[in-house]
């Protein structure tokens, strides 16, 4: 199937075509179909299934039409994401498939100056990307308003959990008009996911994609047993061996990543971390510096790295398990896209096996053991 059978408006083919883009992923093809009849959409995905453009492309064409001269532009979508990284690359989105639209989109998040955010505000826009507090603070002083919201789309739902948000979403509810269409999103669903889903949706198409174990097929995956004290020398004779590689490192807490940033550099090998103690622009140096090959290896926290998205990424490297099995598949996930190879190195301590057999036993595989320490 391509873009142009999902009945897709000439100018965002026109904006498709710029970006190489000509067949559309699983989700893109089920759900855009959905989101351009105006039903509710209950999505089940994880991060690299293409979802930005599931939901994106639909609101652009939903809303392209010519605007009155003079007439103020107010927010016609909402897009509600967990992180500030996301909430620029979702804009991005924006910018690249709106191309030839006549439409404005804007990004809001904390941690920056306001003052941009506001002048953006000011001058009108059609499509708001925004993270909670950010959102709730304008709101607060006025300088958002939610009443003309015809399409709102929440996206990352089980992060936004993870991250206590979930508060500030239901603070938000009432503020958006009752008639709307409402995409919702998320890799996992647990209760109280399901719960808010329930209380927002309309009757919603329900789909999953690419089902949570299935992504690791595609990844070459090695388990090393390592005790902790061991760890950050095996890892910088991996990064030596894998040296030009890029690669993404994670930790299970923000004083790790700086730990082992500290580590590398001092090695020689360059690195920084990233986690939410990071200033905004600190973070997007640092990712800016990773993806234009200034820098080889980044480290971050499961939160910090929700969302990034790091093109023909090689190597993802678990220095630390994660607490929840579905979280190392999502790791794993970041490396081995749109056809690349990839290659996950898991270190495991001897307090850690419990987690990695929960692992196991989610992903339906025996991980080859490359090392006993």
């Amino acid at each position: 199937m391509t873009f142009k059978e999902l009945k897709i408006s000439e100018p965002i083919l026109k904006a498709l075509v710029n970006k190489k883009y000509e067949t559309p992923t699983p989700i893109q093809e089920r759900a855009i179909p959905v989101a351009l009849s105006g039903r509710d959409l209950l999505g089940i995905a994880q991060t690299g299934t293409g979802k930005t453009a599931a939901f994106a492309i639909p609101i652009i064409q939903k809303l392209n039409h010519p605007q009155p001269k003079g007439q103020k532009r107010d927010i016609k979508a909402l897009v509600l994401t967990p992180t500030r990284e996301l909430a620029i690359q979702i804009d991005e989105c924006f910018h690249d498939y709106a191309l030839y639209a006549d439409l404005r989109h804007t990004v809001i998040f904390g941690g920056v100056s306001e003052k941009p955010q506001i002048d953006d505000l000011k001058r009108g826009t059609d499509i708001l990307t925004a993270t909670p507090g950010r959102l709730l603070d304008l709101i607060a002083r006025k300088y958002i308003s939610l009443d003309h919201v015809r399409h709102f789309v929440l996206d990352e739902a089980d992060r936004m959990l993870d991250m206590g948000f979930i508060h500030d979403i239901r603070r938000l509810l009432p503020l958006l008009p009752v008639r709307r269409q409402t995409l919702f999103f998320s890799a996992t669903m647990p209760a109280e996911i399901a719960s808010l889903s329930k209380a927002i949706l309309h009757d919603p198409v329900r789909m999953e994609v690419a089902p949570v174990a299935s992504v690791v097929d595609t990844i070459e995956q090695q388990l090393y047993f390592v005790e902790k004290p061991q760890k950050s020398e095996l890892l910088v004779s991996l990064l030596e061996k894998e040296r030009g590689k890029s690669t993404l490192v994670f930790s299970r807490t923000k004083h790790g990543a700086d730990r082992i940033a500290r580590t590398l550099n001092k090695k020689g090998i360059g690195c920084e971390a990233i986690h939410g103690n990071k200033t905004q622009g600190a973070r997007q140096r640092a990712l800016a510096n990773f993806k234009s090959g200034k820098t080889h290896v980044i480290i971050a926290t499961d939160i910090a790295a929700r969302g990034l998205d790091i093109a023909n990424l090689e190597l993802v490297i678990n220095y630390d398990l994660p607490d929840v099995a579905e979280t190392y598949v999502h790791r794993i996930g970041r490396t081995g896209r749109a056809g690349n190879s990839g290659t996950a190195l898991t270190f495991c301590s001897q307090d850690e096996r419990t987690m990695m057999r929960d692992i196991q036993k989610l992903t339906g595989q025996k991980l080859n053991t490359a090392l006993t320490a």
